[in-house]
C-alpha cells in the first residue's frame, strides 16, 4: 500500500477543463442547428472558452512541476491534458472556419458531424468521472470509438459526393475543409478516450 498522499487536485482541474469542453461542444451543435448568423454570434464566446481551457491546462502543467506524488503517471497527465486541449482547439477552429468561409447555409452533414462531436465530449466527461471514481470507463470509451468510426464514414462519403457533384471549386474547398476539421475533432476525442483507457488499465 502506498502511504504517501496523492494530489487529487489534478482530477478537479481535468473536470473543470472537461466542463469547458462540453460547454464548447454543446454551443457548437446548438449554433450549427441555428444557422450561420448564430455561428457568427458565438465565435467570440468560443474563443473565450478556448482561452479558459488553456488556463486550465497551464495550471495542470504548473502543478505537475511542483507535485511529487500524482494520482497517476505524470506522463499520462501530460498526455491527457494535451489531448483534451487539442479537442477544444479543434472545436474553436471549426467555428472559425465556418464563420470565415461564410458557410451559409450550413450544410446538414456539418450539423450531423457536430452532433457526433458533442456526443463524444459527453461520453468523455462520463469516462473521466468514472476514472476519478475508479469505476469502469470502457463503455463510454467504446462509444467515443464508435462515434469516430461513424464520423469517418460520413466524412468520406461527403467528400466523395463533393468531388462528383460540386462544380464550384471554391465551394468544394470550403465544404471539404469544414467536413475534415469536424471529423478530425472526433479523431482527437478518440485520442482522449485511448489515454483514459490506458490510465484505467495501469491503475486497475
Amino acid at each position: 500500500m502506498n502511504l504517501l498522499p496523492k494530489d487529487e487536485k489534478f482530477f478537479d482541474l481535468f473536470q473543470q477543463h472537461m466542463r469547458i469542453l462540453c460547454q464548447s461542444s454543446h454551443l457548437l451543435i446548438v449554433s450549427l442547428e441555428a444557422g450561420y448568423e448564430r455561428m457568427c454570434e458565438i465565435s467570440k464566446q468560443m474563443e473565450a472558452l478556448e482561452r479558459n481551457g488553456d488556463e486550465m491546462i497551464h495550471e495542470i502543467f504548473r502543478r505537475l512541476q511542483s507535485t511529487f506524488i500524482t494520482p497517476f503517471d505524470p506522463e499520462d497527465i501530460q498526455t491527457l491534458a494535451t489531448t483534451l486541449d487539442n479537442v477544444l482547439d479543434a472545436i474553436e477552429d471549426a467555428t472559425f472556419r465556418i464563420v470565415a468561409y461564410r458557410l451559409d447555409p450550413i450544410p446538414q452533414p456539418a450539423i450531423q458531424l457536430g452532433r457526433m462531436i458533442d456526443d463524444s465530449c459527453q461520453a468523455l466527461s462520463r469516462a473521466l468521472a468514472a476514472l476519478r471514481d475508479r469505476k469502469p470507463v470502457w463503455n463510454d470509451c467504446i462509444e467515443v470509438n464508435r462515434l469516430e468510426n461513424e464520423a469517418d464514414a460520413v466524412e468520406r462519403t461527403l467528400v466523395g459526393k463533393l468531388f462528383s457533384s460540386e462544380t464550384n471549386p471554391i465551394t468544394l474547398i470550403k465544404h471539404k475543409e469544414v467536413f475534415e476539421i469536424l471529423e478530425h475533432t472526433t479523431d482527437i476525442c478518440e485520442d482522449v478516450a485511448d489515454v483514459i483507457q490506458n490510465v484505467a488499465v495501469k491503475n486497475s
